[in-house]
């Protein structure tokens, strides 16, 4: 049979190259093509960066970044289910949310929620685009934020019992979170408003972390405020599709860039078309 030209999936046989399942010299065997002509073929193949459709309804939107070293990464969108929208950046700025933004209100899809890592400046521009948008920061990458302050065997009493008060995170309510947290301090203000013989505050990295809980919790209960929305609470699907795609790429380290970020669009945007 001859499986070459328009009948030919050339989207399959490259998603069984990228997922690892054949390599170039199997696929074109099976095709009776030199690997030259394949390599041809792949390079060839549309691959959309586009919005996908969206759906009538408003979603629930996890976005994050990731990136292959110092140059360039993908800032991506995923409605839990899938990756959406992914644009190539350079550094994660408010210029490329924006730009991501802009394209996305185009394709017309609409939101409920935005669950993110907690970047102050997209924090603050979600809500000024789409004021009746929920916006959750992920409660993991605080629970981290905090872990790198006090570290994960805190020295202090008062770095155990914040320790302690995060570590109970996901089963509180903002009311209950709240109520420990204020005892917490009270328990402990004397202690960080130590100082030393220069008058510069002793506990810097303790009262680092008290302020960035103090900074964000009115983004980290969204999703026990508003259950009815199904709010992520972590951004745990974009980070499971963004260790996907770099176990996937990391089998193919000799990719060139340009089919390097060809197979990063293709494996990101789920652009398989196996039918």
């Amino acid at each position: 049979m001859d499986f070459r030209g328009k009948k030919t999936n050339y989207k399959r046989h490259y998603h069984d190259y990228l997922f690892g399942r054949k390599t170039l010299e199997n696929i074109a065997d099976n095709l009776v093509i030199s690997v030259d002509s394949l390599r041809k073929y792949f390079d060839e193949l549309e691959i959309s960066s586009a919005p996908k459709p969206p759906p009538i309804e408003a979603i629930n939107c996890i976005l994050d970044a990731t990136f292959f070293g110092r140059e360039y990464g993908y800032l991506s969108f995923h409605d839990t289910h899938q990756i959406f929208y992914t644009k190539e950046i350079k550094t994660e700025s408010l210029a490329e949310l924006n730009f991501c933004l802009d394209e996305l209100v185009l394709a017309g899809y609409k939101f409920k929620s935005f669950t993110l890592d907690g970047k102050v400046g997209f924090v603050s521009a979600l809500k000024k685009r789409f004021p009746e948008a929920v916006v959750q920061m992920c409660i993991l990458h605080q629970k981290m934020i905090i872990r790198r302050y006090i570290t994960t065997n805190p020295k202090t009493e008062c770095g155990r019992d914040l320790k302690e008060i995060m570590e109970g995170i996901l089963q509180d309510n903002l009311q209950e979170f709240l109520g420990k947290f204020t005892t917490l301090k009270n328990k402990h203000k004397s202690f960080w408003a130590v100082k030393d013989d220069a008058g510069k505050f002793k506990h810097k990295r303790l009262r680092s972390a008290v302020k960035s809980i103090e900074t964000n919790m009115p983004l980290l209960f969204q999703y026990k405020q508003f259950p009815e929305l199904k709010i992520p609470h972590t951004i745990n699907h974009i980070e499971g599709a963004f260790s996907h795609l770099k176990e996937k790429i990391n089998i193919h380290r000799g990719l060139n860039i340009v089919r390097k970020k060809r197979a990063i669009l293709f494996l990101l945007m789920g652009d398989f078309c196996l039918k």
